[in-house]
């Protein structure tokens, strides 16, 4: 997908892409092309058919072996598309259980202590409940890799 390909509503989207394309070198905003084309399709796609934006995985294998800076502008830039909003920051947040977690949120809550606590609370009750799922799983001889 090139950028004459995104459709004339994604205003912010061609914004965000324009910035990148004149700060990054031209190999890695090629690649950074490569991995938001797919998805910024997908994002289209759903918004015509009126069904709710879902979660869009940065893990395809147009993304093995990016740099981390790559993968948070891809990231940025699906959120530009989700969101139609310039202001979205990339945070990271330390989750004990975990490790660290980038976290793609509007700038407010970016800038939000308690939010961003919710937040982290909210991960750990995740990863709580995906490893005890992962147990009961592993003990009913079922795959555990979800």
């Amino acid at each position: 997908m090139n950028e004459d390909e995104l459709p004339p509503d994604d205003r912010a989207v061609q914004v965000y892409l324009d910035l990148l394309r004149v700060r990054l070198p031209e190999e890695d905003y090629e690649r950074l092309l490569a991995v938001v084309a797919p998805v910024l399709r997908a994002i289209h796609e759903q918004g015509e058919q009126g069904v709710p934006t879902a979660d869009f995985p940065l893990d395809g294998p147009q993304s093995q072996g990016l740099p981390q800076e790559i993968r948070d502008e891809a990231a940025l830039v699906i959120a530009t598309a989700v969101t139609g909003r310039l202001d979205n920051e990339l945070v990271v947040l330390d989750i004990e259980e975990t490790g660290p977690v980038r976290v793609v949120t509007d700038a407010a809550t970016a800038s939000d202590p308690a939010r961003l606590t919710e937040i982290a609370d909210y991960i750990r009750d995740r990863h709580r409940d995906t490893e005890e799922l992962r147990g009961i799983a592993e003990a009913s001889g079922l795959p555990t890799d979800f």
